[in-house]
């Protein structure tokens, strides 16, 4: 059973990366139906609708693995760290998209992936020191990221 304690982490952690993940999805899709459909797109980009659904259940296991972390105990170091890495990468997050849509600046998103990409690598390592159910959960999220990365480098290429 679980504790009454790990409930309320995981409601405001999973919450927290839900809500803030629709805001971001919110913001960028007039661009997303607009400019994004005007772009050279390679053969293996995904149709748009795939997007949503993937990103609800990337944000929904963001918020499961911190949630986890978090529950390990504030008080330790490993713990602060693994979390402080996980808000540093998620801030990245919610800036590749703005950038790429609503600034319409692919190139600059390119480097901002990049940085994501590295970032969530480091924040898995973080998690894993802490409890491995927790890094593990962030393995289809750094995945994900690994393909929109290539995806993003290869619009930068054709446009």
């Amino acid at each position: 059973m679980i504790k009454k304690s790990l409930w309320i982490k995981l409601i405001i952690c999973v919450t927290i990366c839900m809500v803030t993940g629709l805001f971001s999805g919110i913001s960028t899709a007039d661009a997303i139906q607009n400019w994004y459909s005007t772009l050279n797109k390679p053969f293996f980009n995904p149709p748009n609708w795939i997007f949503a659904p993937v990103w609800t259940l990337l944000y929904f296991l963001l918020g499961l693995a911190v949630a986890l972390v978090w529950h390990k105990g504030w008080d330790k170091k490993e713990t602060k760290l693994a979390i402080g890495m996980f808000v540093l990468q998620f801030a990245v997050n919610l800036i590749w998209s703005p950038t790429f849509f609503n600034l319409q600046a692919p190139t600059i998103a390119f480097i901002i992936i990049i940085v994501l990409w590295v970032l969530i690598l480091l924040t898995i390592m973080r998690f894993n020191k802490v409890y491995r159910t927790a890094a593990l959960l962030l393995v289809p999220y750094w995945l994900w990221v690994s393909f929109a990365t290539v995806l993003n480098g290869s619009i930068v290429y054709l446009n």
